[in-house]
């Protein structure tokens, strides 16, 4: 497994991470209908493009398994493929992501908690909670920031 902090985003590498961050949103947003996923999954591919500092983790093949979007000292996105979780990629980005880009704060779905309990995990705090996602959808997001 090799982290890389991508510089060329190729439409080829886009729609690899697009296929990992939909077998990843489908294992683990359970509250997401498919057309939800569908109607989302559109934006994906621009945030993925738009997003400062894009780092992946490759397997042995060089193929994207995981990967992470930060903006400001802000975990945007992190997405690993369904059949690699619980091998520990979730935390090597996230403390690639602490070291090298001093990320402190992030979002998450509160109806993730598997996610919400990672974060915990990893030292972050909630913060502030919304009723509604950033897109309007009763979807509760909490704000967490780092709490070494």
């Amino acid at each position: 497994m090799t982290i890389i902090d991508v510089n060329e985003r190729t439409e080829v590498l886009i729609n690899q991470l697009l296929e990992v961050w939909e077998d990843s949103v489908k294992a683990t947003h359970l509250f997401l209908s498919n057309e939800e996923i569908n109607d989302i999954k559109e934006y994906v591919p621009q945030a993925i493009s738009g997003v400062s500092h894009l780092i992946i983790i490759e397997n042995e093949r060089h193929q994207p398994i995981a990967f992470m979007g930060i903006e400001d000292k802000k975990l945007e996105m992190l997405f690993i493929k369904n059949s690699e979780r619980g091998k520990g990629l979730g935390k090597q980005l996230l403390n690639y992501g602490i070291e090298n880009y001093n990320v402190n704060k992030l979002a998450v779905n509160e109806q993730n908690p598997n996610a919400k309990g990672f974060y915990e995990y990893m030292g972050f705090k909630t913060y502030k909670r919304t009723e509604l996602d950033e897109q309007g959808n009763p979807y509760p997001i909490l704000y967490m920031r780092l709490e070494r």
